[in-house]
């Protein structure tokens, strides 16, 4: 099985001892590899076929060109479907709301794989391709990796299992990864757990002809996982030459319940570093409504099973669809890329409760 020249590249590679790994290319270099809702149910359907073959040893997920993994969700054809439904107040575009759905369900079903799932998360690892990378058990970056949930800059929020991702750190980082969007290296990313190995950015071509040698075992889904996670710890290089972004931090007061509370504490560390200074200019450029969303979103998860997230981030995914900050944010960076977002609400101590709360009224 092997499907040359589309967005996805899914293939078969047979291993020294008869067993094969699947490994599926994401294959749009000139988008960075960006997802469409084509390439998600490509993936959905080869992972939902290999889950029950003996003869399927381990999954590899990686990325096309040296640049990045995978830079999110094609916001481009999200927009327009957006825009469309917008303009005919129905319904007349059914791309984005499959979109949202069926990226999540894969996001699920690689969360709750059986078999050793892999990515190589090199380059640009950031929103829909952070999701891939973190529903993946084993989630090796390289030296070049820069993560993100950039969603700030463009109305939408931290999703494709996002909420589930910062629910795992420290209140204080996930609220500042969630409200400026801003990138973490590899070194950080590791340290966090949101990596679990990291490889030498020159050496990522040779992976998978290395996983091809190793003795798998077929149908020994536990076995597999076990020898996965031993040759990747061979490989294993922490990059100490990277300088820690998320030290320069300090301690602040994240209150979930307010945000012009936690904007203030937040706006209060400017200066500390150049990092977080940037990160900052995000949240004054991003979408007021966005960051609103990404406390009550903070707060709602630490109470929640994964596929309950999953639920959630559907709600809100479907209500910024149907309102004007997610295409007007898409508008202003990347179709007329004048920089200049009319948000719905200008400012973050404005954005009422009630239309806050709408985000998650499908709960």
């Amino acid at each position: 099985m092997h499907a040359a020249d589309t967005s996805l590249v899914v293939a078969e590679l047979p291993t020294a001892n008869g067993c094969v790994l699947g490994t599926l290319t994401l294959n749009v270099e000139s988008s960075l590899n960006s997802l469409t809702l084509e390439m998600i149910r490509a993936m959905t359907a080869a992972l939902s076929a290999w889950r029950s073959r003996d003869d399927i040893a381990a999954i590899v997920l990686t990325g096309r060109g040296p640049k990045a993994f995978c830079a999110g969700g094609d916001i481009q054809a999200l927009y327009r479907s957006c825009v469309a439904n917008q303009q005919a107040r129905s319904e007349v575009d059914d791309y984005a709301r499959c979109f949202f759905t069926e990226e999540y369900q894969l996001n699920l079903l690689m969360h709750q794989y059986p078999k050793p799932l892999m990515t190589l998360g090199h380059g640009v690892v950031m929103g829909g391709g952070f999701g891939l990378l973190s529903a993946s058990a084993f989630r090796v970056l390289t030296e070049r990796s820069r993560l993100a949930f950039p969603e700030i800059t463009i109305g939408l929020f931290p999703d494709a299992g996002g909420s589930w991702v910062l629910k795992q750190l420290p209140l204080a980082v996930a609220a500042f990864l969630g409200l400026t969007g801003s990138q973490l290296n590899a070194r950080d990313a590791l340290e966090l757990g949101i990596g679990s190995h990291v490889i030498e950015h020159e050496t990522r071509d040779e992976l998978v002809p290395q996983l091809a040698e190793l003795p798998w075992s077929a149908g020994a889904n536990e076995a597999n996982i076990a020898r996965l996670g031993n040759f990747l710890a061979t490989l294993h290089k922490p990059p100490l030459q990277l300088p820690s972004e998320v030290e320069t931090v300090p301690e602040w007061s994240v209150r979930l319940d307010d945000l012009a509370a936690t904007a203030s504490a937040l706006f209060a560390l400017e200066g500390q570093s150049a990092w977080i200074d940037r990160g900052l200019q995000n949240l004054r450029k991003g979408c007021p409504t966005t960051a609103a969303i990404v406390l009550e979103q903070l707060r709602r998860v630490q109470h929640m099973t994964l596929a309950e997230s999953f639920a959630m981030e559907l709600s809100i995914a479907t209500r910024c669809a149907q309102l004007p900050d997610f295409p007007e944010g898409v508008r202003a960076l990347l179709i007329d890329k004048d920089g200049q977002p009319d948000w719905q609400y200008k400012q973050l101590t404005e954005v009422p409760n009630a239309h806050v709360l709408s985000h998650f009224s499908a709960l």
